[in-house]
């Protein structure tokens, strides 16, 4: 029996953003090679928030503490992040960008804006501000059962 015109466009929202993640994971290694998409998103969370602990990391994206400790010691290792002792208790360390970390994020930013730019060129303006307010709708949705993110399977954290 066929479904509803709802039901397919469900299936096919979720086959595009599954095709868009993948180009975003591929795309990533082609901005920078030692760079992948989840060191990005972990700079540019550090950047945005001038720093922070890396259980906070774990926590805002809903990833495992052993994840994120694999990718902050990859990204200390690259010298693109410190530990600093936090200011208000000492015994806490807080990771921050270092300059290099600070240059390559804005590079690959700046590339990623460009390819991005490129990809929508042909679009008119109000196709693109409804494409970008219906992307940030998507992502403001925390209505699944107990608040999880149904993407996830675990509880909804903001990504903004």
């Amino acid at each position: 029996m066929p479904g509803t015109a709802a039901d397919a466009a469900v299936e096919t929202v979720q086959r595009e953003m599954t095709a868009f993640a993948r180009r975003a994971r591929a795309s990533a290694g082609r901005m920078h090679p030692e760079l992948s998409l989840v060191s990005y998103t972990l700079l540019g969370h550090l950047e945005e928030r001038d720093g922070c602990r890396a259980t906070d990391l774990a926590a805002h994206y809903a990833l495992d503490k052993s994840t994120v400790s694999r990718q902050v010691s990859a990204l200390e290792r690259a010298g693109l992040i410190e530990r600093r002792p936090d200011p208000e208790d000492q015994r806490v360390q807080v990771l921050h960008l270092t300059p290099a970390g600070r240059r390559i994020l804005a590079q690959v930013t700046e590339s990623r804006r460009a390819a991005f730019r490129e990809r929508l060129a042909d679009w008119p303006d109000e196709d693109l501000v409804r494409f970008a307010a219906y992307l940030e709708r998507y992502n403001a949705w925390r209505g699944g059962p107990r608040g999880e993110d149904p993407d996830r399977g675990t509880p909804a954290t903001t990504y903004r």
